[in-house]
């Protein structure tokens, strides 16, 4: 699942604690820049079912998370980008 406005605060630890109480949490992995190594304030959860998934997006999404509105919904592959130019 895509996870996002999660606040800078928090750790990886922080969104598989609030993701288990809606089933067994897989993996969390948070997204950082590439330059600076800073967070970038949303990732990505698996939990070890579907029914799971879909129970916590829906309890979820929209809902409070340490002062920030998480956004949470199915991940979806990222759309590819035009190569960028060289100067």
């Amino acid at each position: 699942m895509y996870v996002g406005n999660i606040p800078y605060g928090k750790k990886e630890n922080d969104l598989k604690d609030l993701f288990g109480t809606y089933g067994e949490v897989s993996s969390v992995k948070f997204v950082n820049e590439k330059e600076t190594g800073r967070f970038r304030g949303f990732g990505f959860v698996e939990m070890a079912n579907k029914d799971e998934a879909e129970r916590a997006i829906t309890a979820l999404e929209g809902n409070d998370f340490g002062g920030r509105t998480l956004r949470v919904n199915e991940a979806r592959p990222r759309a590819p980008r035009p190569p960028r130019e060289r100067w």
